[in-house]
């Protein structure tokens, strides 16, 4: 299988599988003398796990993670990072009954077309469990942005069509805490509240619900990224759409400007500096310096208890329904997912910039 490994100097490979005995990362290409230890990534993944809350699922991993290499009295070595993460509470017996069928919405299908084999214990290496070896590997890419002064911070924006207020944002100046301390990582308390609730009537009826994303970028300074097929937001928006469930990505005022004059979309200039951040900042693949803005767009989640059509590899018509722990939506989960994907992105090209001049 190819396509497993992200970034060109600062270079991620992932493995593992839902039901496999572990999971990984293997990074390479980061710089020796990095401070860095167990705590430091163990801390992203705790997010990723399941809350409490209605949305998550009941499969209990404790996610704790094993660095196996390239960190030497808690600095990095320069050498390749090997990173593990064990399953301890897979239960493959749940997936009996669909290991002879094609799960509507899942990769069932495709896998099989492709490889003529899939493995069918809870998706596989299709299953969001492989985003934990993301996280891992991002915690160690955000390490590394942050000493350059940069901060990614992602946040839920909405959920099965309820919406944040904006303001939330903008006349709060505690809504980052708000964030973390939020079980669906939401800056609006009201809004959260109310998609709770939502999520608690979709589980009841044995189905799922999609939400929004967004990732605000502060600090990153003028000038990362490359000009033409590299462009910064072309990484970020591949990195993103890398992630199973993501079916759209905003940059800036993103599809809005389709309906936009350039006079309205273009963001002037005074000595400051840009006077407005429509392009999300990012001009021509490079960024500008202020504040980067993106939304993901996540499809729900395709394991319902609902009776669904669907066929097996010989054609034949089956009705199924799915069992076993899923999550309702995945937001929350997702968010600490896509603030890793930018992570990686970012450190990447830090790295790639200190090539390209004195």
């Amino acid at each position: 299988m190819a396509g497993n490994t992200f970034g060109t100097l600062f270079r991620v490979t992932t493995w593992g599988e839902s039901h496999g005995p572990a999971l990984g990362a293997v990074i390479d290409g980061c710089p020796a003398g990095l401070d860095l230890n167990e705590d430091d990534i163990q801390q992203a993944l705790d997010r990723r796990r399941p809350s409490n809350g209605v949305a998550s699922t009941s499969r209990g991993e404790k996610d704790q993670v094993e660095i196996l290499s390239g960190v030497f009295e808690g600095k990095t070595t320069g050498t390749p990072i090997s990173l593990l993460v064990r399953n301890a509470d897979a239960r493959s017996s749940s997936y009996d009954d669909l290991k002879d069928v094609f799960r509507p919405g899942h990769g069932d299908y495709t896998y099989w077309k492709k490889y003529g084999i899939r493995d069918w214990r809870g998706g596989g290496r299709a299953s969001g469990r492989e985003t934990v070896a993301r996280v891992a590997a991002g915690a160690v890419a955000r390490k590394l942005i942050v000493a350059g002064g940069i901060d990614v911070i992602a946040y839920t924006k909405s959920i099965g069509g309820i919406e944040i207020d904006p303001k939330s944002l903008t006349q709060d100046q505690n809504w980052k805490d708000k964030v973390l301390h939020s079980v669906l990582y939401c800056p609006d308390p009201i809004a959260a509240a109310a998609m709770e609730e939502k999520l608690a009537v979709v589980r009841k009826e044995g189905d799922t619900l999609g939400g929004a994303v967004e990732i605000l970028i502060r600090g990153c300074p003028a000038g990362l990224g490359e000009p033409v097929f590299d462009k910064m937001d072309a990484d970020l928006s591949a990195a993103l759409m890398s992630i199973g469930t993501v079916k759209a990505v905003e940059i800036g005022d993103g599809c809005a400007v389709a309906v936009q004059k350039g006079s309205q979309v273009n963001d002037p200039m005074d000595a400051k500096g840009f006077t407005k951040n429509s392009a999300g900042g990012i001009l021509a693949g490079i960024t500008t310096g202020q504040d980067m803005v993106l939304r993901v767009y996540c499809k729900p989640i395709p394991s319902i208890a609902l009776p669904q059509q669907t066929v097996d590899p010989e054609g034949q018509k089956h009705s199924i329904k799915i069992q076993g722990r899923h999550d309702i939506c995945v937001i929350p989960r997702i968010v600490p997912v896509c603030e890793a994907m930018v992570c990686l992105v970012l450190a990447d090209h830090r790295l790639r910039q200190k090539a390209v001049r004195l």
